[in-house]
């Protein structure tokens, strides 16, 4: 009879063993599919934050058009702005948190911007460094010019980008 008990005992610890294996082994499982969807809502998070970043940035004092061309704008660029910030950049270096920001006209063109070329030039380069992730939108990029004289406003459409270090 004591044998009996025994075996008993043992089928009662190895049943006990085996449920427990079974839940940890289940929770190791919703752990790797928690953790796996959790990378991808990351990156994710990542974009929607640069994208914020650069919509912000059109929209910035520093950037933006302001009531400069008759009305206020969303997303749109006084290009003026941006050349004179290009000029006087290391006064906001880590201003922004960014490695990169670049301003390309719609065009087929590479010409960098300087003073000497602006505004028939088709990229506009705050920052010069590495890039590894850029993140973009369009923009409309406008500036004073003169035709026969007179001064009026010209827009194009343009495409800002942020870039990050790695």
């Amino acid at each position: 009879m004591n044998k009996k008990a025994q075996l008993k005992i043992q089928q009662m610890a190895f049943m006990l063993m085996a449920i427990t294996l079974f839940f940890v082994l289940a929770g190791m499982f919703i752990l790797v599919i928690s953790t796996s969807n959790l990378r991808e809502t990351a990156l994710a998070l990542e974009e929607k934050n640069a994208m914020l970043l650069v919509s912000k940035l059109a929209n910035s004092p520093e950037f933006s058009c302001g009531e400069s061309f008759g009305f206020n704008k969303i997303n749109c660029v006084d290009g003026d702005k941006v050349m004179m910030l290009k000029e006087n950049i290391a006064k906001y270096e880590n201003f922004w948190g960014v490695s990169n920001i670049e301003i390309r006209k719609a065009g087929l063109n590479s010409l960098k911007c300087n003073l000497g070329n602006y505004p028939n030039c088709e990229i506009i380069n705050l920052y010069n460094s590495n890039i590894t992730s850029e993140y973009s939108n369009f923009i409309s990029l406008c500036w004073k010019d003169t035709f026969e004289g007179k001064i009026y406003d010209k827009c194009e459409v343009a495409k800002l980008m942020v870039s990050y270090d790695g």
